[in-house]
């Protein structure tokens, strides 16, 4: 999949943009501040609907102004397609596909998958379970759309029964009629969870050694954690039906899937209290890396990478073997920030086919050389 286009208007600090990319490699050089990051939200919020930042719709739009609007136009399974997107305050968001509005967003995660790599990363080491069940939902999600309708309907039914439990109902029919299926929906969830950590620490070592090197000796492991027993749809319910009586006295469910966890792991120790700085960026970036590596073979399509501002604590050598990684055929359509120009020279100087380098200031884009 190659983004060959992007028009912006009013995004963050980008009052406007047209931009033709490179289906290769493409390169943002500035100083903080200066929109290389805006313009990576821009084409991540074409493809989930939100953005990265964790700001609101309203939060996105440039000062001063009403209303925000984005147009992509792609190239997925070598037929032409088109993205728009627009949200003006005190309206609701739109999204199009070929001009045609989507009755629901869910419709349209998947379609366009991206990888970001991110500073904000970090979270998923030193953050709560939430960050973590983020990132694999929204993998799975990008391929499996039985997977996010469970995780819509689940969080419905989540929301009810804690309603439910505030307001102290007692009729036990009631609440099994809200547990049933919800117990269907965190079994099929549980189960794609634990299938997907399986499938995805293999290549989520290679990639590490890949890094960090064959001399280091770094064994990477993920483990998942849940309450929830392999295989039974109604384990869910069991559950809930033994911590009913708790669950009313705090006013919230506290079994299911939305209190899953995954353990991260280094040489058989948790990742936050014995990795280097050094080792937790290696760590993350593989992560994203056999991430890229599983969407593009569940859905068939190459995903967007979006690297921003990876180098920082890095020594040169991993730096130059991610480098090596990224030029490589293994991916595709990639955009890369930066405040180092000596890093995307390495980049650029590796690449044999279609780059260009763009350099940011104050929310304009100027293209310093390219070539195809």
């Amino acid at each position: 999949m190659i983004l060959q286009r992007l028009t912006v208007n009013n995004f963050k600090n980008i009052r406007f943009a047209e931009l033709d990319f490179s289906p290769k490699m493409n390169c943002f050089l500035g100083n903080n501040g200066m929109g290389k990051s805006n313009l990576l939200d821009a084409i991540h919020f074409l493809s989930f609907c939100r953005s990265f930042s964790g700001l609101n719709d309203a939060g996105l739009i440039t000062d001063g102004e009403r209303f925000l609007m984005l147009k992509g136009d792609y190239v997925r399974h070598q037929t032409p397609e088109d993205i728009q997107a627009s949200f003006e305050n005190g309206r609701k968001k739109v999204f199009k596909r070929k001009g045609k509005p989507y009755k629901r967003l869910s419709e349209h995660i998947g379609l366009f998958p991206l990888v970001l790599v991110a500073p904000h990363d970090i979270d998923l080491i030193n953050g709560t379970s939430e960050e973590r069940r983020r990132f694999i939902d929204q993998i799975i999600s990008q391929s499996d759309t039985r997977y996010l309708d469970a995780l819509i309907r689940y969080g419905r039914l989540l929301e009810q029964r804690n309603r439910m439990l505030r307001d102290h109902q007692s009729d036990r029919t009631l609440f099994e009629a809200v547990e049933l299926p919800m117990s269907a929906a965190a079994a099929y969830i549980s189960d794609a969870r634990r299938r997907w950590v399986e499938e995805f620490v293999p290549v989520f070592n290679r990639y590490y050694t890949a890094i960090a090197g064959d001399e280091t000796a770094e064994q990477v492991q993920m483990h998942y954690s849940t309450t929830l027993t392999p295989g039974d749809p109604l384990s869910l319910q069991n559950l809930m039906d033994g911590s009913r009586g708790r669950d009313e006295a705090v006013g919230h469910t506290t079994v299911g899937i939305h209190r899953d966890d995954i353990e991260m792991m280094l040489n058989g120790l948790p990742v936050r209290r014995t990795a280097s700085q050094g080792q937790c960026k290696t760590y993350l970036i593989a992560m994203r890396f056999a991430q890229y590596d599983f969407l593009n073979r569940a859905t068939g399509v190459h995903p967007l990478l979006l690297l921003d501002d990876i180098f920082d604590r890095l020594d040169a050598h991993r730096v130059q073997r991610i480098v090596s990684i990224v030029s490589g055929e293994e991916f595709g359509q990639t955009f890369i920030t930066d405040t180092n120009l000596s890093h995307l020279d390495s980049i650029i100087n590796r690449m044999k086919g279609d780059h260009r380098l763009f350099r940011v200031e104050s929310g304009e884009f100027y293209v310093e050389n390219q070539n195809r």
